[in-house]
């Protein structure tokens, strides 16, 4: 129902109430962005573009974030477990799904890092290095929310949602992944390079894609999440020197350390 709310276009000066009422009460900063009545819907708003083209970093070895979000945990991959914040751990090997189970091992020892996108944030997502796409899965799942109570008492809430789960190699063939987490009032997470993909939706099996050789670059766009949810990357042991901290607000082009 949130969903054709926020899909549908409403009269003019109704939709400039409705967009302008939001952006007031989640806070949003705009200055990057058009003004809030030059939105069709709710959703176009969501799903906003930069008007205003941020700097990339130059250089290679920097390693970019890739959104707008807090970093809510972040360490070492140990034992084939990761966290969703700190003392509730979880299976990668469950996270990932059937068809990646060999990318468990490689990125045991690896990093893993957590990227929150609240619903006032930047909702596009970009790639944090040049990667070459291997194969992508779609599992379908529930839409929790993934706020902080859910967080902290939800056991494996990345398990049970719906996820995207994108598996890469760097220009090293080292194996980077990538987990996009749907959430309550996310209709949609769209991949660009994918147009098969459909969540939400009546899917109930994985589904399960290959590419032979799909290049992105650092900082290109790939998709982007309907209202906020969250994005999980993780790398190869060695691969990465991440300079990052929990409760860190990041920005896309923000440089998060170093590509080894």
């Amino acid at each position: 129902m949130f969903g054709k709310f926020a899909s549908h276009p409403f009269p003019a000066i109704i939709q400039h109430s409705i967009n302008a009422t939001y952006v007031k009460l989640m806070g949003l900063d705009m200055s990057e962005f058009r003004e809030p009545s030059t939105y069709k819907t709710l959703n176009k708003l969501f799903t906003r573009a930069l008007e205003i083209p941020r700097e990339i970093p130059e250089g290679r070895s920097k390693l970019l974030c890739g959104v707008d979000a807090l970093i809510t945990d972040a360490g070492t991959v140990t034992e084939g477990k990761a966290y969703q914040i700190k003392g509730m751990s979880y299976s990668i090997e469950k996270l990932f799904g059937e068809y990646h189970q060999n990318a468990v091992a490689k990125v045991e020892g690896g990093e893993f890092i957590n990227f929150y996108l609240s619903p006032k944030d930047y909702h596009r997502y970009h790639l944090p290095m040049d990667l070459k796409i291997l194969s992508l899965t779609h599992i379908p799942g529930k839409l929790y929310p993934v706020n902080f109570p859910l967080l902290r008492h939800k056991k494996e809430l990345f398990i049970e949602n719906e996820r995207v789960v994108i598996e890469c190699e760097d220009k090293k063939g080292r194996t980077q992944i990538l987990v996009l987490v749907g959430a309550l009032n996310v209709g949609k997470m769209v991949v660009t390079f994918e147009e098969n993909i459909q969540t939400n939706s009546e899917i109930r099996e994985p589904r399960h894609y290959k590419y032979d050789d799909l290049w992105l670059e650092r900082a290109e766009l790939f998709g982007w999440f309907e209202m906020g949810s969250t994005l999980l990357t993780f790398s190869k042991k060695g691969s990465i020197l991440p300079e990052v901290s929990i409760n860190q607000k990041t920005k896309f082009t923000d440089v998060l350390g170093k590509i080894r």
